[in-house]
């Protein structure tokens, strides 16, 4: 197994921002909120009991493993479905889009001029960018560990598997056409990877007295034992068949949108 190379190649201060800037956000959100007067608020409820919440993911992760040498740094987006006992137990499937803009692997250096450059068909240089694209679609299990008896909040450990999936995205120049590079060219050039992925998540989690304000933010580990799906990489001139190990982590944060399961309606009197 390949070892494990960690990639930092931003300033400090950059990683500070990417990683810190949604929980800041998040943290004044709710602080902002805790201020309005009393009449603009609704009453505290009891959130207690089994409930269901939709949840809408951002992250930021760095790469490890074989994935390091392919991509840097991307962000991701996703949604997700939990199912909280009134134990704490967590049952949930989710699915992420990645994407960003560090490509490493410059799958078509054999297509450049000794300058860098890509001529299109009639002569002109095309603008051809390199992107990163992803997914992950799986199921995960864990716990919420509450920090006091009277909340519904503390820390959330949950562990998962699914489907993990990596490609390079060739972006074509819309003025200037490269018939190398055209859709079914495109195939023996972009890395499609995908096989089993493993995800682990630790972080805390807060579900208000009001409902208005649910959020969980934390650490997330992400795994791939994948293959590369293409016959051949014209690149190369070769196929690829080996067994990859890519590995991401970074940081989560989501807003979450409760359902309190077997809670009666609220009645309206006029």
């Amino acid at each position: 197994m390949k070892k494990l190379k960690l990639v930092f190649q931003d300033s400090f201060f950059d990683k500070l921002l990417f990683i810190f800037l949604p929980i800041l956000m998040l943290f004044f959100a709710s602080a902002a909120f805790a201020q309005l007067p009393r009449y603009y608020r609704q009453q505290p409820k009891n959130n207690e009991g089994d409930l269901m919440t939709v949840n809408m993911y951002f992250g930021g992760h760095n790469t490890a493993g074989d994935l390091s040498d392919r991509f840097g740094d991307h962000a991701s987006a996703g949604l997700g479905l939990d199912y909280i006992t009134a134990k704490g137990f967590i049952m949930g499937v989710q699915g992420s889009f990645y994407f960003g803009t560090k490509v490493r692997e410059d799958v078509i250096a054999g297509l450049r001029n000794e300058s860098g450059l890509i001529f299109g068909n009639l002569g002109g240089i095309a603008d051809i960018q390199l992107r990163q694209r992803g997914l992950y679609v799986g199921g995960h299990v864990g716990k919420l560990f509450r920090l006091k008896k009277e909340l519904r909040s503390g820390i959330r450990a949950t562990a998962g598997a699914g489907f993990y999936q990596h490609k390079i995205r060739i972006q074509d120049d819309p003025l200037v056409s490269v018939a190398l590079l055209s859709s079914e060219y495109k195939k023996g050039y972009d890395r499609l990877s995908n096989g089993l992925g493993f995800t682990q998540f630790v972080g805390y989690q807060y579900l208000g007295k009001i409902r208005r304000v649910n959020f969980l933010v934390g650490l997330e580990l992400t795994e791939g034992f994948t293959k590369n799906r293409r016959n051949f990489n014209f690149d190369t001139r070769s196929a690829d068949t080996k067994t990859r190990f890519d590995f991401a982590y970074g940081f989560r944060v989501a807003w979450l949108l409760p359902f309190y399961i077997g809670e009666e309606g609220e009645s309206i009197r006029y």
